[in-house]
């Protein structure tokens, strides 16, 4: 428990920081999302119609110590500003629109891949110059190399064009309602299958190859062979190998959870998929300063938040974790 709650110090200091960073870097920088926005109009804008832009905009002129204790204030009550692409929808809705999406690609995808992928890491290792580990290493990596917009490319030629197996983008069929139903799920769950194996595909050969080679290391360790000099059952003694060779991967599938939000903008682009890094192409072509800034936090708050969850996982699967902490 003292190891979390240091951990959690750590990340509650680490978000501040990146709030501070997230507000102050775009006010330092030259101009202002207003002056930036309307620069086509040359001389056609007055100084009070720019005054009067700012103003609806939620651009201020106050000082910069101000603007900032009145951001914590509004991030307190999840105030986020007002995006000025969508005006005058609020950040929070025009985000809320695409995160469910995000959310639900990045995890089932990664989930997946960590699990299938360390499955066949650790049987490759446990049954050694095997079949599995003969081919399955090397031809994921040999996938994994390709380009990640060809490779969803060539899915999205194959599968969606030529075979029509799968729907060629969106998140559900047009004219579909959101609901808890077997037709709109069925919908959502087709939608999902191209852009998901993708990522799969891209990601599945690193898992297997970090599992497979800390596996090797760990079934060399004493306690291991001690083990099966007792006549432990193989499938106990594989748990237990597998258990500890988890370990490294849990650390980057922190890493990699963290980055769901903004790692697969991508494929949301090849399969139109409307998540949040498509949603951030958006911005950036539009010069969406407040929902800009507000994806950027996003993504580093989930970084953090992601970091700390593995760091749970670790108390869980690593006794020294515990013991440690206690002292």
């Amino acid at each position: 428990m003292a190891f979390l709650i240091r951990r959690l110090g750590f990340y509650l200091l680490a978000a501040f920081v990146a709030v501070s960073v997230n507000f102050f870097l775009p006010r330092l920088a030259p101009g202002d999302p207003a002056s930036t926005m309307f620069a086509q109009y040359g001389k056609n804008l007055t100084p009070a119609a720019l005054d009067s832009l700012k103003q609806a905009y939620g651009l201020s002129n106050d000082p910069l110590v101000v603007q900032y204790l009145r951001y914590l204030g509004d991030l307190l009550h999840g105030n986020l500003g007002v995006s000025l692409s969508q005006f005058p929808s609020p950040v929070t809705s025009v985000i809320a629109t695409g995160l469910g999406w995000s959310v639900l690609l990045g995890v089932f995808s990664v989930l997946v891949s960590f699990a299938v992928g360390c499955g066949i890491g650790a049987i490759a290792a446990w049954r050694r110059s095997g079949a599995v580990d003969r081919i399955a290493p090397p031809a994921l990596i040999f996938v994994g190399s390709f380009p990640y917009f060809f490779l969803a490319l060539l899915l999205l030629y194959l599968l969606g064009l030529k075979w029509s197996v799968f729907p060629l983008g969106h998140a559900y069929d047009d004219g579909l309602v959101p609901e808890w139903s077997w037709t709109f799920v069925s919908s959502v769950i087709s939608h999902l299958t191209l852009p998901a194996t993708t990522i799969v595909l891209v990601s599945l050969g690193a898992w297997t190859l970090n599992m497979r080679n800390t596996m090797v290391a760990v079934l060399s360790e004493d306690y291991l062979a001690l083990a099966e000099a007792k006549g432990l059952p193989p499938g106990r003694v594989l748990r237990h190998a597998a258990r500890n060779a988890l370990l490294p991967n849990v650390t980057m599938l922190g890493v990699v959870l963290g980055g769901v939000l903004s790692g697969q903008i991508l494929t949301e682009i090849v399969f139109s998929y409307p998540g949040l890094g498509y949603l951030l192409l958006q911005a950036v072509n539009t010069v969406d300063y407040p929902l800009m800034q507000a994806l950027f936090l996003i993504i580093t708050l989930a970084v953090l938040g992601a970091n700390f969850v593995v760091d749970s996982l670790y108390v869980l699967l690593d006794p020294r974790v515990r013991l440690g902490g206690a002292r």
